[in-house]
């Protein structure tokens, strides 16, 4: 509305100052049609610049984060760095187990937050758009088209603290690394090493200790051995 008030008081200044024979009104008119003209275009520029006769808002939205490692063992959520500076990324999950197609966050206006923590995973995302205020502003700079233009976009990545948020290019390492056979044959004799003297210290306590407790422990130091030997690897990968 605001662009044809501009274009009809432009065509009224036109014809006011050369139509109109008698010249104090022809001069009125024409000056009032200026004036029309000169305000309009600085609410124009004002919705344009300031979004006047706008208002910000924000909306929440909650969406299930599923593990994008085909590995139940190995809970993960992989990231794509954006730009030579690595500023922004794209995290990359899935929305369902089961999901035939990886989903990812955008990039435009978007900032990410990775936090660790018990629960539900899942993706809090704060969309900030602009709207009109009222149906008078809609009606006057609705043709400008800035209604739900996006202001920024804020996602929190809720994950467990036993997942692995790790980039693209770390995940192909780490993929790598688990296959070759070379580090399987280490990994397998530094791993019964290190139950072995688990047990041997436990016995040399407790030389009493039932086989029932002996492959209880050799069970907790096999998995304490994994976490470890993961830990370093992940370490490792990310340097």
């Amino acid at each position: 509305m605001i662009l044809v008030t501009l274009i009809i008081c432009a065509v009224l200044s036109f014809l006011c100052f050369v139509y109109i024979q008698n010249k104090p009104l022809s001069w009125v008119l024409t000056i009032l049609s200026v004036i029309g003209m000169i305000v309009s275009t600085v609410y124009i520029v004002k919705n344009d610049k300031d979004h006047f006769g706008m208002k910000q808002e924000t909306k929440t939205t909650y969406q299930p984060l599923h593990s994008v490692s085909p590995s139940k063992q190995m809970k993960m959520l992989l990231y794509q760095p954006i730009g030579t500076a690595n500023k922004h990324q794209v995290y990359i999950y899935q929305t369902s187990e089961n999901a035939k197609k990886k989903s990812h966050t955008t990039v435009n206006d978007t900032t990410n937050q990775v936090i660790k923590e018990s629960g539900n995973p899942r993706i809090e995302t704060q969309t900030t758009r602009w709207r009109y205020k009222d149906g008078a502003s809609k009606l006057w700079f609705g043709i400008a088209g800035e209604n739900g233009k996006l202001i920024k976009r804020h996602n929190k990545i809720y994950v467990n603290k036993d997942w692995l948020v790790l980039s693209t290019d770390q995940a192909k390492a780490l993929q790598k690394k688990l296959k070759n056979k070379t580090y399987q044959a280490q990994l397998k004799a530094q791993g019964k090493a290190f139950v072995t003297k688990q047990i041997m210290a436990a016995m040399k306590k407790n030389p009493k200790m039932s086989k029932v407790q002996q492959a209880e422990l050799q069970k907790q130091a096999t998995a304490e051995f994994q976490a470890q030997a993961m830990q370093k690897l992940i370490r490792s990968i990310q340097k």
